[in-house]
């Protein structure tokens, strides 16, 4: 097979996995299979500098709630799997963006339905979705509306922002009522940027609408493999080719309690005592009925004085953007990464144990280590993830005064 030319297409490209594995002295792949995984988790935390980023994202999941959601090939079935990942990487988006917002949408039955509105709280998120799961999974899905239904309000986000639709979908097809070529076309000229993650298969109106729209697209192998790809969603995307700079006004309010001093006069002495006041959030103020937005507490817009229960927000009366400083800061490492560490091999001229969790070095587990180019400083694989995926700076530059 090798010497004859006149091979099908998935034979030529098939990869010869069990020529990577191979077996230690002791008969088993271990350290082979720990290798692989190394190597294909520091690939995933490596980020390209100098690279221009959408850092003010807003994003709207698209969740398939048709029939093909019933599906038991994930378990225990695609929509409770789906759902319980997709609470995950709510978290995991907010936690890496800060200050964007995400929306969320279902369709089923040919239609489509707004579950939650861009915005930047995830709890809500969370608790829409979990109550998804107690719903039926009817129909066909419509890709075409929920582009349109997407389309209709990030359209209208500033153009300094990125605008996402990201497809969560189980079906093999789509039921439209128009020529959804038409509107892949709206969307790319409204620079929003499309991204599916299919379930069952390629199909290949999900791949055109991802190339026109510069997303990505990819089909799931597993529920890990599934849990990497919204990973990979959660990490802001390198901006379009239009994306405009722009000064943003952006207002930081502190937390402060709301009190009125009322002057009680009597005939027989005046003194002046403050009362608390509980006053509703604008942010709850459109949920009427119950009380749960009534507080003596709250973030107050330093423009209108609007009050909002919490952070990061956009006020609904002056349109300004409330965020605190930390949020600010936790999107800051995406425009200046670390540089990757370096693989060397242990010997006897580098340090015998980990700069950071002080481990000591043994031989023939830890026959590859990690140096940083700046404090040349060594670290085992554990902390080199640690490093470049949650603490995002080297403690060895930080102490010897070598961060930049």
């Amino acid at each position: 097979m090798d010497d004859n030319d006149d091979q099908y297409r998935w034979e030529s490209g098939y990869e010869r996995t069990w020529e990577v594995i191979q077996e230690d002295e002791s008969g088993s792949i271990t350290a082979t299979v720990n290798a692989i995984n190394q190597k294909n988790r520091r690939k995933e935390l490596a980020q390209l500098p100098n690279v221009r980023l959408g850092m003010m994202r807003h994003l709207y999941l698209v969740l398939d709630m048709s029939d093909a959601m019933k599906d038991q090939d994930l378990r225990p079935n695609r929509l409770f799997c789906s759902i319980e990942l997709l609470k995950e990487f709510i978290f995991l988006y907010f936690d890496s963006n800060p200050i964007s917002q995400i929306g969320i949408i279902i369709t089923r039955k040919k239609r489509t339905e707004k579950i939650s509105e861009l915005a930047g709280n995830p709890r809500s998120h969370v608790a829409l979705l979990e109550q998804l799961k107690y719903q039926e999974c009817e129909g066909e899905a419509s890709i075409q509306n929920a582009l349109e239904m997407g389309l209709q309000t990030l359209k209208h986000m500033p153009k300094y922002s990125s605008r996402e639709m990201l497809f969560v979908l189980g079906c093999l097809t789509t039921c439209d009522p128009g020529n959804i070529s038409q509107t892949i076309k709206i969307c790319k000229e409204n620079e929003i940027r499309c991204s599916v993650i299919s379930l069952s298969a390629e199909v290949r109106i999900f791949r055109k609408l991802c190339v026109d729209t510069k997303g990505l697209y990819h089909v799931i192998v597993d529920s890990s493999h599934f849990q990497e790809l919204l990973q990979i969603h959660s990490r802001p995307l390198p901006a379009l080719d239009k994306f405009e700079s722009s000064l943003v006004r952006m207002g930081f309010p502190k937390y402060r309690t709301y009190t009125t001093s009322n002057a009680n006069i009597s005939s027989t002495t005046t003194s002046s005592t403050k009362h608390e006041k509980a006053s509703m959030c604008m942010c709850h103020l459109e949920q009427r009925g119950g009380t749960n937005g009534f507080s003596i507490g709250g973030y107050f817009c330093p423009t209108c004085e609007s009050k909002y229960c919490e952070l990061p927000t956009e006020c609904s009366i002056c349109h300004l953007t409330l965020v605190s400083a930390p949020h600010l800061a936790r999107s800051y490492h995406f425009l200046f990464p670390i540089e990757q560490f370096i693989e060397i091999t242990l010997d006897k001229s580098i340090s015998k144990k980990c700069f950071a969790c002080q481990h000591i070095f043994d031989e023939q587990k830890h026959k590859n280590i990690y140096q940083c180019t700046s404090c040349k400083n060594v670290f085992c694989f554990e902390c080199d993830l640690f490093i470049h995926g949650t603490i995002f700076t080297c403690p060895g530059c930080i102490r010897y005064g070598q961060l930049k």
